[in-house]
């Protein structure tokens, strides 16, 4: 009786452990799906603002909205553990120049002169290059992936080539290519994040950090370019990108990415393209033409290749 007893409580404990793994990678997914349509509108807003925003003070002030937004919520944390913070002050200070201050800044500088279409179509290879990361990390790659990968970068080399494979990019894509790499060395640090490290404490870190980096260029620009006018055409969009690209969208995908791994994040990411064309094509009448259709059938197939085991 008590063998059979014991039995049955052991089944229902590996039961229960697998509706609570299901579980989390559910809500692991949701959280990749929410940074991903999120990030994806903020191609757009980003496009949209181009021409009357600078750049660099467009990635400024987002992080302070950011900050400003966050603060209320995850202030508390990152006080109580400011010394844990200065302990590995050199890990976030990494991750905030790949992640916050370099990804954000080449975005922006993209939206001047190419489509949001293609921003999000170039961004889609940045798990190919997190692949690439695994794989200078001793991580085999098999012959699926490395198949998966090289369509993909046929499909981005087919798109900024205007469907020939010649290397005639334009600046905005060429920007595009730094923010790919950019973001996938942010989601590569992330594996390394202190666990006792709280999520909402690293962000803020993070976004100070990344207002403090940005700064001198700031300075710089402001006194170059002049400031900007406060328009609905300009507050709007920033005040997407600093409340939920930036404050919803990282705190989403820094989740994400400790509850289901920066490989089953990336797949959820591949959505992205389509996201940013439909967007593109409701808010800013940006049409996708059939060469374009293809690349994006590469592009996703190649990286959906490459991420399956």
């Amino acid at each position: 009786m008590d063998r059979a007893r014991t039995a049955a409580q052991a089944q229902q404990h590996r039961t229960t452990g697998r509706r609570g793994a299901a579980a989390g990678l559910g809500a692991g997914v949701l959280l990749a799906l929410l940074a991903t349509v999120v990030w994806s509108g903020s191609f757009v807003a980003t496009r949209g603002m181009a021409g009357t925003v600078p750049p660099v003070q467009a990635v400024f002030w987002r992080w302070i909205i950011a900050l400003a937004a966050v603060a209320p919520f995850a202030g508390r944390q990152a006080w109580r553990q400011r010394a844990l913070i200065r302990g590995h002050l050199g890990y976030v200070a990494l991750a905030t120049l790949f992640g916050v201050t370099l990804y954000n800044t080449l975005v922006h500088q993209a939206g001047l002169t190419t489509s949001a279409s293609n921003m999000g179509m170039i961004m889609a290879a940045s798990p190919v290059i997190m692949a690439l990361y695994a794989r200078l990390g001793g991580e085999r790659l098999g012959a699926r992936r490395t198949v998966g990968m090289l369509l993909a970068a046929l499909g981005v080399l087919l798109l900024v080539g205007d469907g020939s494979l010649g290397f005639d990019f334009g600046a905005g894509d060429l920007w595009m290519f730094g923010a790919a790499l950019s973001f996938a060395t942010y989601s590569a640090l992330l594996k390394r994040k202190p666990a006792e490290l709280g999520g909402p404490a690293f962000l803020v870190a993070t976004f100070v950090l990344g207002a403090l980096m940005l700064a001198p260029a700031y300075a710089v620009s402001l006194a170059v370019q002049g400031g900007f006018a406060l328009t609905p055409g300009s507050v709007g969009p920033l005040l997407y990108v600093g409340v939920f690209s930036s404050a919803v969208a990282f705190f989403a995908w820094n989740k994400a990415v400790s509850v289901i791994g920066a490989a089953r994040a990336g797949v959820v990411y591949y959505l992205q393209p389509v996201c940013v064309a439909g967007f593109g094509l409701l808010l800013l009448g940006e049409r996708t033409g059939p060469a374009q259709l293809l690349c994006m059938a590469l592009i996703l197939g190649g990286v959906g290749l490459g991420a399956r085991r």
